[in-house]
């Protein structure tokens, strides 16, 4: 692994005045240090002792360890899987935009030998991602149009998305921000000095309340490091609510330390978006990572991105938003698939997204419905789309329909009727 890909180990300084860690209890130490065996799943043991047999237990369940072992060469991971020759010729040639790597946690959830399995879909290349379809962009949210200062995008009036990384644990193939994550050449820009200037704004905007810390992902920098923007930003007085976006949990549950979720609990509140592709992903690992966030008192929302023949089906969204809701994760938004170059084969039409929406609303608990928006080309941000539940009005009541397609009227009457 290339140490220019990843975030490096040196010492942070936290800032005069920030919140320190507290002093272990007893408790957490033996809790930390402790050498009890450790006990893969039957899964993660089979994939551990075909793939790495002079690892040891103790090492799949180390998050570095699982970095500096990821999947990035065709070599590599064709001992994994059996190789299509497009999904061959993708991984070996030159000129794809987003390079390949995956966690051997992820990797141990992939099928060996069917090509269409959605989650291998989502993380193996294929030759389509050189090929540009209509409408497609590098950049077609103009995030880089809506940067005031290098690594931040501040479109929307009170918050701001702060770029903290360029790298991610696992790559996944639509990408929004291909053009920019796992680019060696970029990683300059997510220098502490480049986040002070970032903060330096934040500071001096009081209209911003919200901050949400994404990138690539956040979590796969050391503790120091995210520690040492939790605490700048929190210093902030304006700043109400701070966020972070990120799929490790999903893709490196092993991340998700009992150090590292003490830490993040002094900076509430705290919110963690977790990206979520497929039912297929949620192991007991995850669903563990998950659980130790969630008992932090850190309100987790999921996001999913709508991926053509990968979760474009009613039964497959169901089954992982009820999965989701089981570890504490509420559904929040189904995002259609951004037109980045390469992605037409990723993308449904629209009408797809409010079909699953429609498939949802009525026939499960409300709070297993997300909210299904378009990130509109051209910087227009996030706009929700519904089924077209509202059917007209007259001077009296107004018209809906209902998940069963059966059609009411509601009074709406603007004033209250003095009795005769």
């Amino acid at each position: 692994m290339k140490k220019i890909l990843v975030s490096n180990e040196e010492e942070v300084p936290l800032p005069s005045g920030a919140v320190t860690l507290p002093t272990a209890s007893i408790f957490d130490f033996i809790t930390h240090k402790q050498t009890t065996p450790v006990h893969l799943e039957p899964r993660a043991l089979a994939f551990l002792r075909e793939h790495f047999p002079t690892a040891e237990e103790k090492d799949w369940t180390n998050w570095k360890w699982q970095l500096s072992n990821s999947i990035t060469t065709a070599e590599k991971l064709s001992r994994i899987v059996d190789l299509t020759d497009e999904e061959l010729r993708a991984v070996s040639g030159e000129g794809g935009v987003l390079p390949l790597r995956i966690t051997p946690h992820y990797a141990s959830l992939l099928s060996k030998s069917d090509p269409d399995q959605p989650i291998r879909r989502s993380v193996i290349p294929v030759t389509a991602e050189h090929q540009h379809c209509f409408g497609e962009a590098e950049d077609p949210l103009h995030e880089e149009h809506d940067s005031p200062v290098s690594g931040l995008v501040h479109r929307y009036p009170d918050r701001v998305l702060f770029l903290a990384t360029g790298f991610c644990s696992t790559y996944c193939r639509y990408c929004t921000r291909s053009r920019m994550v796992g680019d060696a050449n970029r990683m300059h820009q997510f220098s502490t000095k480049i986040w002070d200037e970032a903060i330096s704004y934040i500071e001096r905007t009081p209209t911003i309340r919200d901050v949400l810390i994404s990138g690539g992902d956040p979590l796969t920098m050391p503790d120091a490091k995210i520690e040492y923007l939790l605490s700048r930003i929190r210093k902030i007085e304006h700043v109400e609510i701070i966020r972070i976006g990120t799929k490790v949990p999903a893709v490196l549950p092993q991340r998700i330390t009992p150090k590292l979720v003490n830490m993040l609990k002094k900076y509430h509140p705290l919110m963690i978006s977790v990206h979520f592709t497929h039912p297929d992903e949620l192991t007991p690992e995850v669903a563990q990572a998950c659980t130790r966030l969630a008992d932090a008192g850190i309100p987790l929302g999921s996001q999913t991105v709508l991926l053509k023949g990968i979760n474009d089906e009613v039964p497959t969204m169901t089954s992982l938003f009820h999965k989701l809701l089981k570890i504490r994760v509420r559904p929040y938004y189904l995002y259609q698939c951004d037109p980045i170059l390469g992605s037409g084969h990723f993308r449904t039409t629209v009408e797809k997204g409010l079909e699953i929406i429609r498939g949802l609303r009525g026939h499960t608990t409300g709070y297993a419905v997300p909210q299904f928006v378009v990130d509109a080309p051209g910087g227009g941000g996030k706009i929700p789309l519904l089924p077209d539940y509202w059917q007209g009005r007259d001077q009296e009541y107004v018209y809906v329909k209902n998940y069963e397609n059966k059609t009411y009227r509601y009074p709406n009457v603007q004033q209250a009727v003095a009795p005769s």
